[in-house]
């Protein structure tokens, strides 16, 4: 990607949870020109579809993304894409992701491993199709 790496998340709770890391030095999408703005913002929208491509090939209950820019706690700009399902319990399923309680989104059970590995290939496999000119 031109201006950041994707990255999966270090918690899985919702499966296919993936960032951007800006590559430079920006706190805020605001610290940018407006042409790099919308470099980021693209390549943000289309790791997102990457995403929503490799796990609606393997799991139908996904419906849709959430996308954030936050910023609150590190300092540098990223973008959070969350893909959102429907076995998803209320009230979480339809409020902000962040409303899960670290013991759920922290549980070791849903920490980054090697059990989705084939996942992370399948998201960058529809990413560097996506990236193709």
């Amino acid at each position: 990607m031109r201006t950041g790496w994707a990255v999966m998340g270090d918690t899985q709770h919702l499966p296919g949870y993936v960032l951007l890391l800006y590559a430079g030095t920006a706190d805020q999408l605001t610290d940018l020109p407006v042409r790099e703005r919308g470099r980021f913002l693209t390549e943000m929208s289309l790791l997102g579809e990457a995403t929503l491509k490799a796990i609606s090939a393997r799991d139908s209950t996904v419906d849709r993304l959430n996308y954030e820019i936050l910023g609150n706690s590190w300092h540098h700009l990223h973008a959070h894409i969350h893909p959102r399902y429907s076995w998803e319990p209320m009230p979480w399923r339809t409020g902000p992701v962040w409303r899960y309680d670290a013991s759920h989104r922290d549980a070791p059970e849903h920490a980054l491993g090697p059990r989705h590995e084939e996942l992370k290939e399948a998201i960058a496999a529809e990413l560097r199709t996506a990236l193709l000119p």
